[in-house]
């Protein structure tokens, strides 16, 4: 199982995938907000995505678990 995780800590924008959903390589899957910027996050690899584990509003770290992938 593949994890994508946070690449800085911001705030999470907007989820721009669901469960379900199969996602091509490098594709963007959730946006991040930190100092008024828009940050987003990429998939490094294709996959399923199994399960979300951040909701929109939530505050994140460096390094934290934001979708795993099948």
């Amino acid at each position: 199982m593949q994890q994508i995780t946070s690449s800085m800590a911001g705030n999470v924008w907007k989820i721009l995938v669901k469960p379900g959903d199969k996602i091509d390589d490098e594709q963007e899957v959730v946006i991040l907000e930190s100092m008024k910027m828009e940050i987003p996050i990429e998939a490094e690899r294709g996959g399923m995505v199994r399960e979300i584990k951040v909701n929109e509003g939530d505050f994140v770290n460096q390094g934290d678990v934001l979708i795993m992938l099948e």
